[in-house]
């Protein structure tokens, strides 16, 4: 039968009746020692899985377990119980430092553990050592915890255990909770699709916003203490980890990061040729199965192929390719027990600390050339195509059923390993609309939220001490479009886009941005009004779209008559308009026609007030 019985059901309310009173005070560990999680009746089949990775694990009364070790492999200890272990950790260990990036909405700090061989505790202390730099960031969807488990047990061994080397050669940054507020909205019942932990934290903040959605525009709190600490300790590697969602496969730990097409292509080689090739040989040898991010084009029928995300700026592994920072996006399956997924995070980044110590130089070397190629052209939009090579796809075969309560066809994955050939792979990497660098912009003083949220991304500006008058490219909107919904806390706006000359007094205190710096891709991306990401098409500049002066008819038909009178091109130009039968018959229409040419008419009216250079 497709649906699961009326008996699994019963079993499955019952269990989560029992683990429901089992969540709270001393009796937690009871809760994740059951063999199982209470929405495991209602996912797909588990894969039993035992690796090599098992060994890192320390017993529970090991008087060093961490409280996923003590906790039977399938909880995570609360921000309270985490930055109490944390701060024992750190009592032993002159290596390891703690350091808040800033407090949260609701007002907890968002802490970073600096780990080094010499102890810094500064950003320049760090930087003196000349080591490459490692920034690991977990639980920014604080439901995907898995990076903060690993990373306490990795900062543990790495200063009482067999880890302790791996500092000779780099530098940890380790936030054990982005999301901290919505770390602690934590239940049972957070993520359906997920095989734990047994209590999870909740995916977006508290203001209900999604942080991987807001690296570009910089609206949250957390991320604006995030991009701050990005600036004052500059890593050299910046990962990013997660949990996904979606179908079924035999990978355990998937990885991605920018693409040969973006503005970090030397970067890219870097990841490609010299890091992943590590990463997957140390996962595998620790009985992982590692692969790239993996997204189904359709769920339900995987001979149409997978999907190759070319990331925007919104989200992290997009904005790093944007400000040339590489950043790594770790997405572990969330149909894996969360045991497995911690022990395949560990092995993932005690491998990368490894491969920095030993490839660091190579890596700045990469960054410093993508960092100042300053290329002329600049893609702002990617249009999909075919991939030249297919992937082999370590899947899990599935049937398709009709439900009868939803009606549609659905997939029942069947837990049985099974390899799909070379599925066609499709992703947005053939460029679309390009635009030419400029060399700078200015931005009027007026717009202080813009330059408020270009200086929080680190973009170096100067100003403007006295009035300018200089020819530069304006841009000039058609009709604008706005999104029907709200968006990450934003409405949303593209328009068409013309350009021309004009001579413009620029006041004192015009922001000058000079696109010849390091995040000068990112400015071009986050000011170029056609780029999906930009300040404009999140909302920054919509006053522009609003009309504020209008002219009565009783005025405008008598301007109309005058206008058409002393001017016979003009005349002209109104006779082709009335060509058209829809412009003949709307009378408002025709109006507004002759007073947009009249010279009443505002002049800013749909125009962007970023001018270009």
């Amino acid at each position: 039968m497709s649906l699961y019985s009326r008996a699994t059901l019963l079993c499955l309310a019952a269990f989560g009746a029992s683990a429901m009173a089992t969540t709270s005070g001393p009796q937690q560990a009871q809760v994740s020692l059951h063999k199982t999680y209470i929405n495991d009746a209602i996912l797909p089949p588990s894969i039993t899985w035992h690796g090599a990775s098992e060994a890192l694990l320390r017993p529970a009364d090991d008087p060093w377990a961490t409280p996923f070790e003590q906790g039977g492999l399938k909880s995570s200890p609360s921000y309270d119980d985490t930055l109490a272990w944390l701060d024992k950790l750190l009592a032993t260990s002159d290596k390891l430092h703690k350091v808040s990036l800033g407090k949260s909405p609701q007002g907890r700090d968002i802490w970073m553990i600096v780990a080094s061989q010499e102890g810094a505790e500064t950003p320049e202390a760090l930087q003196d050592n000349g080591k490459p730099t490692l920034l690991v960031q977990a639980g920014i969807h604080s439901g995907e915890i898995d990076g903060k488990d690993a990373g306490m047990m990795l900062l543990r061994d790495m200063v009482m255990g067999d880890k302790q080397g791996l500092l000779k050669g780099a530098n940890l940054l380790f936030v054990p909770i982005f999301s901290v507020d919505a770390h602690e909205r934590s239940g049972q019942f957070n993520r359906v699709n997920q095989r734990g932990p047994v209590e999870m934290g909740w995916r977006t903040t508290a203001n209900n916003l999604n942080l991987n959605r807001d690296y570009a525009k910089a609206d949250t709190l957390e991320m604006q203490h995030m991009l701050a600490a990005i600036n004052r300790w500059q890593p050299d590697l910046y990962i990013d980890v997660h949990v996904t969602d979606g179908i079924d496969y035999q990978y355990d730990v998937t990885f991605g990061y920018n693409l040969a097409q973006g503005l970090s292509p030397a970067s890219y080689r870097w990841l490609n040729d010299k890091y992943r090739p590590k990463i997957e040989q140390a996962l595998s040898a620790q009985g992982h199965v590692p692969g790239p991010l993996v997204f189904a084009i359709d769920n339900r029928d995987l001979s149409q192929g997978l999907s190759l995300w070319n990331a925007s700026p919104r989200y992290s592994n997009g904005y790093g390719d944007a400000r040339h920072l590489p950043t790594i996006l770790i997405e572990n399956h969330s149909l894996k027990p969360f045991k497995q997924r911690v022990l395949g995070t560990y092995v993932m980044l005690a491998s990368t600390l490894e491969v920095l110590g030993e490839q660091g130089t190579a890596l700045r070397s990469a960054i410093k050339q993508d960092s100042y190629r300053y290329s002329d052209r600049i893609t702002l939009t990617w249009e999909s195509e075919t991939q030249p090579k297919g992937w082999d796809f370590k899947g899990i075969d599935y049937r398709l059923e009709q439900s009868p309560i939803s009606g549609e066809t659905v997939v029942r994955w069947t837990g049985e390993p099974k390899l799909y050939e070379n599925l066609p792979v499709k992703g947005k990497t053939r460029a679309d609309i390009k635009v030419n660098r400029p060399k700078a912009y200015y931005i009027p003083p007026q717009w202080q939220a813009v330059i408020e949220r270009l200086s929080i991304h680190g973009i170096r500006m100067t100003r403007l001490e006295h009035a300018k008058t200089l020819t530069l490219t304006q841009y000039r909107f058609g009709e604008p479009a706005f999104d029907a919904k709200d968006y990450e806390g934003r409405q949303r706006v593209s328009a068409p886009v013309s350009s021309h000359k004009a001579k413009v007094e620029l006041p004192a205190g015009t922001v000058k941005i000079s696109t010849q710096q390091p995040l000068g891709d990112l400015a071009i991306l986050l000011l170029e009004p056609q780029s999906p990401d930009s300040l404009l098409q999140w909302g920054f500049f919509n006053p522009i779209f609003t009309r504020t002066e209008y002219i009565e008819h009783y005025a405008v038909e008598p301007l109309a008559a005058k206008m058409l009178k002393e001017d016979a091109a003009l005349a002209t130009e109104f006779e082709a308009a009335l060509k058209d039968p829809e412009f003949a018959k709307d009378a408002e229409a025709r109006l507004r026609w002759f007073y947009e040419r009249s010279s009443y008419f505002d002049e800013q009216y749909r125009v962007y007030p970023v001018l270009r250079d």
